[in-house]
């Protein structure tokens, strides 16, 4: 299959496909909205379902030309590599299961990906796609989305500049309570696939939520683990996969840090929190409070930096969209990803190449080694496994 055109000059919008997202999917939605804030894309084509009615139904819902809603990923591969304004990048939001033979296929074909994570379920299709990424001159980009918000940005750009000095100590925790109940069980879409080895891969919570706060802590950070020792629990009786997580980490350089991450933990709706301390001070953020950043100097009083403040670096205004006071969140941060990648497209167009701080390929790949030596760990009782 030949690469499709690249675009002309006129509209510099970003044509966009998606490969899943359907109805009954959440992700999916997400994806188009955050793409559409900064209008930086056109969203025009899309295999929505692997099944060809709901995919139609789901393309009219959301006001798709129906001649534009595919069957599946080689029909619209071939359909849109045949026209002048076909697409130029692809969003995979299917089960982890299927976003190596999409991503693959659509890099193969001269697509640009930008996929939900877990960028596989397997580090050797990873290196796979990377590679193939790297040939076709693609861009390979995976959406850690909290990596998009702007007191996250605000956090990195602190510790870049040492403010809080030699990294000692990371916490990272993600916790979350709606598998409290077998509710996979019970015709529940998304809990059924995440519980499913077979569409999820290896991992439960551990690669649906706990990758999430292990980036975090490596993007904010800028460490680099080197070894973890990890005891994955399935509390539910029948379930297939880890529904609790808890792992102990050793960076490169010294610092030493640990992750909990719990989809059974009743009170908790998505409570993403990172907390980090060097020598000369510590950060905290929390999901739930995400316009927030709270800074310890050692021997003084703690300070609270909030989005669109002064105190707020250059980072951060980078990321932020409205003035002080209103809520960013969830959304925003997904479309500071899709923004970053629009630029990092247009750059590929004439060869070059955009500064920008979305995960790429690489990031995709250590999240799925992660989901595996805490496996491998657990599995052999809980032991020290090198990354």
């Amino acid at each position: 299959m030949s690469k499709l055109k690249d675009a002309k000059t006129g509209p510099n919008r970003v044509r966009l496909g998606m490969v899943g997202g359907g109805q009954g999917a959440f992700i999916g939605a997400v994806h188009r909205i955050a793409a559409r804030i900064d209008n930086e894309y056109d969203f025009c084509a899309g295999a929505l379902s692997s099944n060809p009615q709901r995919a139609l139904a789901s393309a009219r819902e959301i006001g798709l030309a129906e001649d534009r809603s595919y069957e599946d990923v080689a029909a619209m591969l071939a359909a849109e590599s045949a026209r002048d304004d076909g697409i130029e990048a692809v969003s995979i939001v299917t089960p982890n299961n299927v976003h190596f033979p999409v991503a693959k296929a659509c890099l193969e074909a001269g697509i640009h990906v930008i996929c939900d994570k877990p960028i596989t379920v397997t580090c050797r299709e990873a290196d796979e796609l990377i590679a193939l990424a790297k040939a076709q001159n693609r861009i390979l980009a995976v959406t850690y989305n909290y990596s998009g918000y702007p007191m996250i940005r605000q956090a990195r750009e602190m510790i870049e500049a040492g403010e809080l000095g030699d990294i000692r100590v990371v916490q990272a925790e993600h916790a979350q309570d709606w598998l409290t109940e077998a509710v996979e069980q019970s015709g529940n879409k998304q809990a059924g696939w995440r519980t499913d080895p077979a569409q999820s891969g290896a991992g439960g919570c551990i690669g649906d939520i706990g990758t999430h706060a292990y980036h975090l802590a490596c993007f904010v950070t800028g460490l680099e683990l080197e070894s973890l020792c990890a005891d994955l629990s399935t509390f539910v009786s029948g379930r297939q996969l880890d529904d609790n997580v808890n792992v102990l980490m050793r960076f490169k350089g010294g610092a030493k840090g640990s992750l909990w991450a719990s989809q059974v933990a009743p009170g908790n709706e998505n409570s993403l929190t990172l907390r980090v301390y060097g020598t000369r001070g510590g950060l905290s953020w929390r999901q739930e409070s995400a316009n927030e950043l709270e800074l310890s100097p050692f021997g003084e009083a703690t300070r609270r930096i909030t989005r669109g403040s002064p105190a707020a670096g250059g980072a951060a205004a980078a990321a932020t969209r409205i003035p002080a006071g209103h809520p960013e969140g969830y959304l925003e941060g997904f479309a500071t990803l899709y923004k970053e990648i629009a630029a990092a497209i247009r750059a590929a167009r004439s060869g070059t190449t955009a500064v920008g701080m979305f995960p790429r390929g690489e990031d995709g790949r250590r999240g799925v080694a992660f989901v595996e030596a805490a496996v491998k760990s657990s599995n052999g009782g809980a032991v020290w496994v090198n990354l």
